[in-house]
């Protein structure tokens, strides 16, 4: 595809720095800035247009560092400061869209925590793929601190890539869900859909996550089946997405349908409805009486974009 890594959070080019992993006298020996993160928000300039860094000296009290990238000669890392009293507002913390923000004493002048699905447009791709790195691989330390093995704790290792057991000596890796996100089209119509817990006039692309032994194009026709009663026929790759909310790795495919009288399953979604390319025009264009566009900067915006642009190739 051609702009396929234009997606928020691809294409940011970070040195992972995987071998100052497994060096930690390499590591040490490099300056080091940090990326605080509350709740999952990281810490967002004045301007809210990029990431604040900071030294790490300054939150090294909170936190267990991991090591993000090397950029310009130093180590990056990220630090989990959620123990941390933050001042700001708490109405709507942790809403579908969270617009509050926080400040904490000592950082930067103007800097705030801010929701990422909030700002992720406003990122250069290297912020943003820092951003959705730090978030991801802070929630995965939060939520696996005890082995799956025997349920001792762990401890941390390799600069924040990997959990070891010293029970039974079972290592644990940052895991990423693989979900297949699709925009199926029929003609010049395009199927869309709507979770039941999304706003109304709200659709977006259907998506599931996959099943171990199923590659992506079975994974499309399945899902679109299961949630929509729609066939599939040809399925190819288009793009794929890192989106940290909270583990997944969104792979977007384009199916064709090969039938489409839609009867939905109420457990998987609320609704699901074919557009044809004026009305998605539109949706856009902010001027559809019903709907609304996909948020953007997400991988659904993205693809039905570059279907209405004609880019798909």
């Amino acid at each position: 595809m051609r702009h396929a890594e234009t997606v928020t959070f691809g294409g940011g080019g970070l040195d992972r720095a995987e071998d100052l992993r497994r060096h930690p006298d390499r590591l040490a020996a490099l300056p080091a800035r940090t990326l605080p993160l509350w709740r999952g928000k990281p810490l967002m300039d004045a301007a809210r247009t990029g990431l604040a860094l900071v030294d790490d000296a300054v939150v090294a009290h909170a936190g267990q560092p991991i090591l993000l990238g090397r950029i310009d000669g130093a180590a990056v890392f990220a630090r989990d400061v959620s123990a941390l009293t933050v001042d700001g507002e708490t109405e709507g913390l942790g809403a579908f869209l969270d617009p509050t923000e926080q400040t904490l004493p000592g950082m930067p002048d103007g800097s705030a925590f801010a929701e990422l699905r909030a700002v992720m447009t406003r990122l250069s791709p290297l912020d943003a793929e820092l951003a959705a790195t730090a978030r991801g691989a802070v929630e995965w330390h939060r939520t696996h601190g005890f082995c799956a093995n025997c349920g001792h704790r762990t401890e941390v290792e390799k600069a924040g890539w990997a959990r070891a057991c010293p029970a039974c000596g079972r290592h644990h890796f940052p895991r990423t869900d693989p979900v297949v996100i699709m925009l199926v089209t029929r003609g010049d119509r395009a199927l869309l859909g709507r979770s039941p817990h999304w706003p109304e006039g709200f659709f977006s692309c259907l998506a599931g996550f996959m099943e171990p032994g199923e590659t992506m194009e079975a994974a499309v026709r399945r899902e679109v089946w299961e949630e929509t009663g729609v066939k599939v026929g040809a399925v190819r790759y288009l793009a794929s997405q890192p989106w940290p909310f909270p583990a997944s790795l969104m792979l977007g495919a384009h199916g064709e349908a090969v039938s489409d009288e839609i009867a939905i399953d109420p457990e998987e979604i609320a609704e699901a409805i074919w557009i044809d390319r004026t009305e998605m025009m539109d949706v856009f264009a902010g001027t559809h009486p019903r709907l609304g566009p996909p948020r953007d900067g997400a991988i659904a915006h993205f693809l039905l974009r570059e279907w209405l642009a004609d880019r798909l190739d």
